[in-house]
């Protein structure tokens, strides 16, 4: 168990913070001394909680997560069909996703293999002309006698326009068409290999870093209901004009015959559509119709699923479309907390500390699921009236008809 960092602020009166456990997070040197408020840096706390899901599993085996942290999936692909055909069918897209190094690599050989090519043609060629035999006769390639030779030609002609100590003659009409070949390959090469290295920079992936969720997320009470709580923000200057939030709950199902399914459900989410200037908070209700709306503290822990959390936008400088996305397992939900206040109003700007994006504190939370707080409370005043009228509508009658029988017995009477 780690060491868990905290800080103390001077408290008010009226606030009471209030930890997972029931108690409050105070405290309190000397009888003399003012209350100070405890902020809990989540980010450096090892927690370990053991549901029974977790009694069947050995001490170092970790649960496989859905999506990981960084939005990648940790997929792996069998005699899938057509393997080889898939990635040659559309190459540019396989050489923007290699990595760099190999990305290198490749750059590096497409031009050292060109050379080499082209070398060995004007080698034979002037091996079939006899120029490495007879210094007198007219060469095709001037001062072009060995392979070595051959190649620094090769070399020049494809990587400059200018030639020095050895240049094309008239004499042979296939040297002319090789080097007419050889500087339109150059072309081309050029033009793939910068085309990818511009792609490459240009991703979506890399910009998709800038854009960052908690570490965790929070469940608290907002007013008067249990909400699920997780922050994105936007760590450039250059911010995002509009983007899309959305979750889904993924809870993969492992049955008696051995066959595994997965099962995705969509959550509601309020105020979908962001700017991120500032830090937002993405906040779900736990209302129902909720896949969270039956759980509480202690069901949250031996749950087994994923929430899939993305933001999907597009880039103000370039216009690509870009997808930021994470996860978060039980583990990773806070009961009982909310983030801190990290935007601060000054006379010209917003302030916000990105030091404070993933540090929460505890709040004064019921600690029981959302169903079992709306079976415990009072129903609504709204309710209570709208049940009563009925009532009053039928007494009303009721008084309306008796009036009109009274009204017909003394007519009858004084007949």
């Amino acid at each position: 168990m780690t060491k868990q960092k905290q800080k103390c602020f001077p408290m008010e009166n009226n606030e009471r913070e209030m930890g997972r456990d029931g108690t409050r997070a105070l405290v309190k040197m000397n009888p003399g001394m003012d209350q100070q408020q405890c902020i809990i840096d989540t980010q450096h706390i090892t927690t370990h909680t053991m549901g029974r899901g977790d009694l069947g599993r050995g001490e170092g085996e970790k649960k496989l997560r859905y999506m990981l942290k960084d939005g990648s999936c940790p997929v792996v692909f069998h005699q899938s069909p057509g393997q080889w055909s898939f990635f040659l069918a559309d190459i540019f897209t396989t050489l923007v996703e290699l990595r760099w190094r190999v990305m290198l690599l490749i750059f590096c050989l497409s031009y050292i293999l060109s050379w080499l090519f082209f070398s060995v043609l004007y080698f034979l060629i002037a091996y079939v002309h006899k120029d490495l035999e007879d210094q007198d006769t007219a060469p095709c390639v001037a001062n072009v006698r060995s392979f070595t030779s051959a190649f620094l030609y090769s070399m020049s002609t494809q990587a400059t326009i200018g030639y020095g100590f050895r240049v094309m003659t008239e004499n042979c009409m296939v040297a002319i068409v090789v080097v007419t070949i050889q500087a339109l390959m150059s072309c081309f090469i050029d033009t793939v290999v910068i085309g990818i290295t511009v792609a490459k920079m240009a991703c979506a992936s890399k910009r998709a870093q800038t854009v960052g969720f908690s570490s965790s997320a929070v469940v608290n009470a907002r007013n008067g209901a249990l909400c699920l709580v997780w922050r994105i923000a936007d760590f450039r200057r250059n911010h995002i004009l509009e983007g899309t939030a959305r979750a889904q709950l993924v809870r993969p199902t492992k049955h008696p015959s051995g066959m595994i399914s997965v099962t995705y459900q969509d959550l509601d989410i309020q105020s979908r559509h962001l700017i991120l200037a500032t830090p937002a908070s993405i906040v779900h209700k736990l209302e129902p119709g909720s896949p969270l709306y039956s759980l509480g503290p202690d069901s949250l822990a031996e749950e087994d699923f994923d929430l899939v959390v993305s933001f999907t936008y597009t880039g103000d400088s370039t216009g690509i479309l870009h997808q930021t996305r994470t996860s978060y397992t039980p583990a990773d939900i806070r009961w009982g907390q909310r983030f801190q206040d990290m935007v601060q109003v000054g006379r010209r700007h917003y302030k916000v500390d990105y030091a404070l994006f993933h540090q929460t504190t505890w709040v004064q939370t019921p600690m029981v699921s959302a169903q079992e707080g709306d079976r415990g409370r009072p129903p609504p005043t709204e309710s209570i009236v709208q049940s009563q009228q009925p009532f009053v509508r039928s007494s009303r009658k009721f008084r309306r008809s008796l009036a009109d029988v009274s009204e017909e017995v003394v007519q009858e009477a004084w007949l």
